[in-house]
C-alpha cells in the first residue's frame, strides 16, 4: 500500500525549477527590510539592533511633549499688543475661505505676557515655571499645518499625512536607528485617555509592526501583563530556550523563514521586558525631592508629573522616542468655550512637570543629546467663538523646541500683528519634520521604506530643514 508523501508549498518552490520559485517568494518576505538606508542587517530577527544614521546626529532621543486639541499661541507664547487694543473689533481683512465655525470680532488675551531669560522672550503669565527655562527654549512662531480638522491636524503633525495610514515619526526613528537599550522599547506613548485618530498617532503602518509605539495608559500600571505571574525569571528563562530550539529545528532546511525570526525576536523581546522593564517604571525609586520637583502627588499635577519623570527615566535608559499626551480627556485644550478657565487650568497641570524635566535632563547632562518638543496639531483664533472661546486655527501658530542641537533662548518666525497668518521665516509641519530628522542625523530625502511600488518617506516631496534654528 503506497503513502501519500506531503510536502509544504515552501519546500515544492525550494524543490521545483531548481529552486528558481525562491527568488520570487524571497522578494516578497524581504521586502520589509529595504529601506533608503544601508543597513544589511536581519531588521526581522534583530529591529531594535542600532543602526548608523546619515551623519553625526546632534540628537540621539526625542520627548516629543503633544498637546492634544491645539494650545492657544496668541494667549501663550506669541503676544499681540494690536490684539488687546483691537479687542472686540472686526477682523481688518478677509478671513481664509476655509473656516471651520463662523468666528466673531477680535478677542485679546484677557493674560499678560512678560520677558523672560537674558533673550528677553515674552510669554505668559499662565507658564512661570516654563518661563523660567526659557534660555533653553527656541520658540518658534511660525508653524503652518494644512487642515483644521483635529483628526487630520493631528495625523499630520504625529505622521506627515493628514488622511491616509502612514508611519509615526517615532516608528520612523526606531526603525531608522534601531534603540540604544533592547530591553525596553523603542518607542514608548503615555496617553492617558483617549485622542482624535488615537493608536493611529503612533502607528508603525507599513513598517514592521516591531516600530510601533507601546502605549502606556497609567504610568502607575504601565504594561499588561508585564510582570510574570509565576515570579521565577529562571523557568521562564528555560522555557524560552527550549522553544528556541524548537523554532530552530522547525527552520532547519528551510531556505526563508524571517518571519519564524521575527516571532522569536518578539519572544525575546518580551522576556526582557519583563526582567528590566519593571525598574524603568518604577518612579518610587526616585528620590523625594526629585518627586516633589514634578509635583508627584499634588492633585493638580501628578498625572503629567508623572509622565514627565517616567519620560526622563524612559530616554537615561536609551529609549529613542517617548511621547507623552495630555490627555486627561480627550482633546484636553481643545477650548472652544470656557477658555478663561480651562486654559489655566490646563498650564497648571503641565507647567510645572515641563520645566522640571528641562531642568532634570540638563542636571543629568542629558539635555545636550535629548530633542525635546512642544506643541499641539494647531493653534487657537485671535478671534472669538462665542464669548469664551477660539476656533482650529492652522495658519499660523506656535511650538517650541530645547535640546538636541537648536539654539535655546530665540524666536524664529512671525505670525502678523493679530496672530492670524504666519508671516516671517515660515516653518510648515514637513519642515519641521524633516529638522527633527536632520537633528537625529537623517537626511529626510534618504530615510525612505518601499511599499507598494513607491519609496515613502516622513515628509513626502517636501519640506527643508530649518538651519537657522541649529545651534
Amino acid at each position: 500500500m503506497s503513502s501519500e508523501v506531503t510536502i509544504s508549498r515552501r519546500q515544492a518552490l525550494q524543490r521545483a525549477g531548481c529552486g528558481f520559485g525562491l527568488l520570487a517568494l524571497a522578494d516578497l518576505l524581504a521586502g520589509e527590510a529595504r529601506a533608503g538606508t544601508s543597513v544589511s542587517d536581519d531588521r526581522a530577527a534583530h529591529p531594535y539592533a542600532v543602526r548608523a544614521p546619515h551623519y553625526a546626529a546632534r540628537a540621539k532621543r526625542v520627548i516629543f511633549l503633544y498637546m492634544p486639541g491645539g494650545p492657544s499661541h496668541v494667549d501663550l507664547f506669541d503676544p499681540k499688543p494690536r490684539l488687546a487694543a483691537d479687542n472686540g473689533k472686526p477682523l481688518p481683512f478677509e478671513k481664509p475661505k476655509l473656516e471651520r465655525t463662523k468666528t466673531g470680532n477680535l478677542l485679546a488675551s484677557p493674560w499678560k505676557f512678560a520677558r523672560h531669560g537674558e533673550s528677553g522672550i515674552e510669554i505668559s503669565e499662565l507658564l512661570p515655571h516654563t518661563a523660567r527655562c526659557v534660555n533653553q527654549l527656541c520658540v518658534i512662531r511660525s508653524l503652518l499645518a494644512d487642515n483644521i480638522n483635529h483628526t487630520g491636524a493631528a495625523l499630520q503633525m504625529c505622521t506627515g499625512e493628514q488622511a491616509f495610514s502612514r508611519p509615526s515619526i517615532g516608528s520612523w526613528l526606531t526603525y531608522g536607528l534601531g534603540t540604544e537599550n533592547q530591553n525596553l522599547p523603542g518607542f514608548v506613548v503615555v496617553c492617558p485617555a483617549a485622542v482624535f485618530q488615537g493608536a493611529q498617532l503612533w502607528a508603525s503602518s507599513f513598517l514592521p509592526s516591531a516600530y510601533q509605539g507601546t502605549l502606556v495608559r497609567d504610568p502607575k500600571q504601565p504594561i499588561a501583563n508585564l510582570g510574570d505571574p509565576t515570579g521565577d525569571l529562571a523557568r521562564q528563562r528555560a522555557k524560552l530556550d527550549a522553544l528556541r530550539q524548537l523554532n530552530e529545528m522547525h527552520k532547519r532546511d528551510r531556505a526563508i523563514e524571517s518571519q519564524l525570526d521575527a516571532r522569536i525576536a518578539s519572544f525575546e523581546l518580551a522576556f526582557r521586558m519583563q526582567r528590566d522593564a519593571p525598574e524603568a517604571f518604577d518612579l518610587a525609586s526616585e528620590s523625594a525631592a526629585t518627586q516633589r520637583l514634578y509635583g508627584i502627588d499634588s492633585p493638580v499635577t501628578d498625572l503629567f508629573a508623572r509622565q514627565c519623570l517616567l519620560a526622563r527615566r524612559l530616554v537615561e535608559r536609551g529609549v529613542r522616542f517617548v511621547q507623552l499626551f495630555d490627555a486627561p480627556m480627550n482633546n484636553a485644550w481643545d477650548h472652544h468655550n470656557g477658555l478663561r478657565e480651562s486654559l489655566p487650568a490646563r498650564c497648571l497641570a503641565v507647567d510645572q512637570p515641563i520645566a522640571a524635566l528641562l531642568t532634570d535632563l540638563k542636571a543629568r547632562g542629558l539635555l545636550d543629546e535629548t530633542l525635546v518638543l512642544w506643541g499641539g496639531e494647531f493653534g487657537r483664533t485671535p478671534t472669538a467663538e462665542g464669548s469664551n472661546g477660539r476656533e482650529h486655527h492652522p495658519f499660523g501658530f506656535t511650538m517650541w523646541m530645547a535640546g538636541g542641537g537648536v539654539r535655546g533662548g530665540m524666536v524664529h518666525g512671525a505670525t502678523d500683528e493679530f496672530g492670524w497668518h504666519a508671516i516671517d521665516n515660515i516653518v510648515h509641519v514637513h519642515d519641521l519634520h524633516a529638522t527633527i530628522l536632520h537633528l537625529m542625523g537623517f537626511d529626510h530625502e534618504r530615510l525612505t521604506y518601499r511599499y507598494g511600488g513607491r519609496d515613502y518617506r516622513l515628509t513626502d516631496v517636501h519640506g527643508h530643514v530649518v538651519r537657522q534654528i541649529l545651534a
